[in-house]
């Protein structure tokens, strides 16, 4: 697979400009994308990502002339939010978007993923916005990969910005306890019954069907439980044992990944009346 360039603000519509991290890892797939979102005198950058100084450059000369006046963060995973305070720094424009998730304040619910050093000037709650000259970005709560995660719309141009919510690479881990399985498929729901135009993710291509696309991903995941639920019913009940009936000839690296997301989905059964945790997993 060829892999897009890092480091080059590439225009993707007349309000809105990619620039790619050069973060490619497993995880990451290509690396993080952020986005300088605006017109002619303003701008808003999106997801700034990791601490690298030559991403701070190249989100500035996605910048450019603009005035930056606000830097938004989807979720506080270190691929995405570290990039905020030096971006802060060097132009004066404040952080927001996402609520905080501290080790003070979360506890056992922020692990070695979380950005624990995050701290916006304003937190976003559904339907807020920050507004330029000519664009404006709407916070649409989002939770389930992390329990803060938003996604920001794009009004004038039919756009949704997913963060990690909804990627164009692959499905998206939900790790409890942070990460919720009822909350990211409620969360799916709520944005079915939305009308976007395109979504622009965290990690991936475009999508450009987003009806479609995130009914499959509904899908998806009402079979992975459908899985599970069969393998419980087999006297299946350790979360590795699962993950290797079920993601055959998966790459090594990503079978942690795996785990977790089985456990979410083991978690919300468990929730629903549907399995119970004695030592191992069991149909209830």
């Amino acid at each position: 697979m060829t892999h897009p360039p890092t480091g080059v603000p590439i225009a993707l519509e007349p309000l809105v400009l990619r620039v790619l991290a050069p973060n490619a890892s497993p995880y990451t797939h290509t690396g993080t994308q952020s986005y300088a979102v605006g017109g002619g005198d303003d701008a808003a950058v999106i997801d700034p990502g990791p601490v690298d100084p030559s991403h701070l450059d190249a989100l500035l000369a996605a910048v450019g002339a603009r005035r930056l006046v606000a830097i938004l963060c989807t979720h506080t995973h270190r691929d995405h939010s570290p990039g905020a305070r030096p971006l802060a720094e060097r132009t004066g424009a404040p952080i927001i978007g996402c609520a905080p998730l501290t080790m003070d304040d979360a506890g056992p619910r922020a692990d070695a993923a979380f950005d624990t050093a995050y701290a916006p000037d304003r937190v976003l709650v559904d339907g807020e916005r920050v507004s330029g000259n000519g664009w404006s970005l709407v916070a649409v709560e989002t939770p389930g990969h992390t329990s803060n995660h938003l996604a920001f719309a794009l009004p004038e141009s039919g756009a949704l910005f997913s963060g990690d919510h909804v990627m164009g690479w692959s499905t998206t881990i939900v790790s409890p306890p942070d990460g919720d399985m009822a909350a990211y498929m409620a969360s799916l729901e709520k944005l079915m019954g939305r009308s976007d135009r395109i979504y622009y993710p965290g990690h991936g291509e475009a999508v450009e069907n987003p009806q479609r696309f995130v009914r499959g991903l509904l899908g998806h995941r009402k079979a992975r439980e459908g899985q599970i639920l069969r393998l419980l019913g087999e006297g299946i009940g350790a979360v590795p044992a699962m993950v290797a009936r079920m993601y055959v000839g998966l790459d090594t690296k990503l079978l942690p990944a795996a785990e977790r997301s089985v456990l979410a989905h083991l978690i919300d059964l468990e929730g629903r009346g549907l399995a119970v945790e004695a030592g191992e997993w069991r149909r209830s």
